[in-house]
């Protein structure tokens, strides 16, 4: 089973949090707990997977990391 990092952040207009894959399409969901969103996220990746050809599986997104940039706006 791989590991797959997913963004996290909460909507300040819901007060939902929203997890994404990117380079998974169709991974995303959204919930009121962390933990909540952890398993909903669990369960959108395993049908994200389910659904996936092989030779997609063997490219998934590899993580890299987190950068912050501070803007003038």
């Amino acid at each position: 089973m791989p590991t797959i990092t997913a963004y996290i952040e909460k909507d300040p207009e819901t007060g939902l949090y929203v997890a994404i894959v990117p380079g998974i399409r169709g991974a995303h969901t959204q919930a009121e707990t962390l933990d909540e969103l952890q398993n909903n996220l669990k369960e959108v990746l395993e049908l994200c997977l389910e659904e996936m050809e092989p030779e997609t599986k063997q490219h998934l997104p590899q993580f890299v990391g987190i950068q912050q940039v501070e803007v003038s706006g």
